[in-house]
């Protein structure tokens, strides 16, 4: 059934699922474990983007509702600006990869 009328006019003020919505944090023992599906490296974790970040291959991966969308298909390649940006927003801001490679 097509809403109409009130019901659309109350579903027009509703955010979207995955848009506008406050950024959610992962857990951190998710975060502990999570690796780039591609190369199995660590990932930076951009909380207020809602995104984990693979600096070596310029990958992107989204984060809906709360759940990352590990799927190199779904992953986002960043041109040199946005690598840039994210690198130094990670310094910045004191964010560390999401684990240290080689540890056990």
């Amino acid at each position: 059934m097509v809403p109409t009328g009130s019901a659309v006019r109350e579903l027009r003020g509703r955010p979207r699922l995955g848009t506008n919505l406050p950024a959610m944090s992962l857990d951190p023992q998710l975060l502990d474990i999570l690796a780039c599906p591609e190369d199995k490296g660590p990932l930076l974790y951009f909380e207020d983007e809602a995104a984990l970040y693979n600096p070596r291959l310029k990958r992107r991966y989204r984060i809906d509702d709360g759940i990352p969308v590990m799927l190199i298909d779904e992953a986002e390649t960043v041109g040199g600006e946005e690598h840039g940006r994210l690198e130094a927003k990670a310094v910045a801001d004191g964010i560390a990869p999401t684990f240290t490679e080689g540890e056990d």
